[in-house]
């Protein structure tokens, strides 16, 4: 179903490295579908087991699309170094596939929104909570359960990691 790299599989990271970059990262793309253009939103987010979660207000395009298809993808990039007298960029970057839900509960709403604020603002779990309470209703979460797992990097940040023996880590 998911296609497989097309390029030096030296390139592919493994899935401990791709999740330990979804985990690091604060910030990606996710696109969704509404039946007629594809549609790229940036969005912070967290991560919690092969899950992601991210808030989004009650209305929009994002949500319109979701309810017309709930598959979507998600994009990290962790590096993008352009290297001009090489003609190229050192990337690296992880594409997750899988997935949307809204959640309804309001428990499952809070838990996301404090999963959130641990990994944006650790040390205002007080602040964090009074302000998801409040704005419960204002607020939509999206759970992402991750399907698919694929990260690259470019042939040079590859060789790197080869010699430094990481290409498994």
């Amino acid at each position: 179903m998911f296609r497989k790299m097309r390029r030096n599989p030296m390139q592919l990271l493994c899935e401990d490295q791709s999740i330990a970059i979804l985990k690091k990262a604060t910030s990606g793309v996710l696109a969704v579908y509404d039946g007629e253009y594809p549609y790229g939103v940036p969005l912070s987010y967290t991560m919690v087991g092969d899950k992601l979660y991210f808030h989004s207000a009650n209305k929009g395009h994002k949500l319109d699309a979701i309810a017309t298809n709930k598959k979507a993808s998600f994009t990290v990039i962790d590096a993008d170094e352009i290297v001009p007298e090489e003609l190229t960029t050192y990337f690296r970057s992880v594409i997750v596939f899988g997935e949307t839900r809204v959640l309804e509960s309001v428990e499952e709403k809070k838990e996301a929104l404090m999963l959130l604020a641990d990994k944006y603002s650790k040390g205002f779990e007080e602040k964090a909570e009074a302000e998801a309470d409040e704005l419960m209703k204002a607020v939509t979460i999206i759970e992402f359960q991750i399907e698919h797992i694929s990260g690259k990097e470019a042939i040079e940040l590859a060789k790197v990691r080869k010699a430094e023996g990481s290409e498994n880590k």
